[in-house]
Parts: C-alpha cells; structure tokens; sequence
C-alpha cells in the first residue's frame, strides 16, 4: 500500500482527502484479513488511500501509542522548532521498533506527496487533517469538546512531522522507497 501511495500520491489530486468506494474497501478489507492475494495496483489509489487509513486506525493502542499521548499532544506547546524536534525523537525513541519503522515509511510517503502540493492540492496542513485522527486518538472518556481540541494539535503535530520529517527521521527518508 504504502509503495502505490509514494508512486501515485504525489500525482493524485487530493490523496486522503477523497474516500475510495466503501463497497470495494469492504471487500478488500476482508480478503485481506483472510490472507487471500490482492493486487491494490489494480484498483483506486483512493481506495488503498483508504485502506491504509483504516489499517492504521486498527493499530493497538494507536501507531504512536496512546501511552504517550499526553507528551505527544503537548509537544507542539514547547519551545522553538528544535526543542519540538528533540522532544519528537525522544518520543519516537520510546515507541516500539514495528512502529517507529512503519512511521518513518509514512511520513516519506507524505513528505513526497508534500513536496508536489503545487499538484496534488495536499499540502502539509491538508495532509494532517486527513492522517491525524488514524494515527492517534484520544482517550474514550473525551467529551466532543475536547476531542477537537484534541484532534487539532494532533494535526498541528503531524503537520509539523511532514514538514520536519527529513530533520526528524533522517535525510535517508527521501530514498526509502529507492528507484521504484
């Protein structure tokens, strides 16, 4: 999923934005759980854009750990952008290895799809409203009200992580994909 959204995201007008036929992730969705072959080329980049979306909001505890979800929402709260960065490291630090691999995949996947907005009409901050709420969540016992709150400095945060990725995961971000 993650090589057809860095092949075809970046060319895509509103990648994330536009959900993919619900009758055709459903049926994707469930020959997938049951292990079956699948070849998502075949279909909608907008369906595996929604897919993917799905398959992160099914993370455990979330891809970036509901533990640290208090440190996470209050990172965008610090200081100047390099105390922001190191408090970001320092969190990723504490995420398990299969998370931390995953997200740098998804943040060069954003990152090239950021660096064509010009095209695509998915900048930074658009991006963010569509990723954010997949990535983490709040707590079940959050009123409306402060699940918005919440929900925005999820996004502030996750806007700040595709513009900063390259600072955050390493240069190496920009060729993880290699010569696809």
């Amino acid at each position: 999923m993650l090589s057809l959204l860095y092949q075809e995201g970046p060319s895509t007008e509103g990648i994330f934005r536009r959900s993919g036929s619900a009758k055709t992730c459903k049926e994707l969705k469930e020959k997938l759980d049951s292990g079956a072959e699948v070849d998502l080329a075949c279909e909608s980049i907008f369906v595996t854009a929604s897919l993917f979306k799905d398959f992160l909001r099914n993370i455990p505890g979330s891809i970036l750990s509901s533990q640290l979800c208090d440190k996470w929402v209050s990172v965008m709260d610090q200081g100047n952008n390099e105390e922001k960065i190191k408090s970001i490291q320092r969190l990723i630090e504490q995420l398990p290895r299969a998370n931390v691999v995953l997200l740098r995949y998804i943040f060069g996947v954003l990152h090239g799809i950021e660096m064509r907005s010009e095209e695509n009409q998915m900048n930074a901050f658009n991006l963010a409203i569509c990723i954010a709420p997949s990535l983490l969540w709040p707590p079940s016992s959050s009123t409306p009200d402060m699940e918005s709150e919440f929900t925005k400095k999820i996004s502030s945060l996750v806007q700040f992580l595709t513009e900063n990725c390259c600072r955050i995961f390493g240069e190496e971000i920009n060729s993880l994909f290699g010569e696809i």
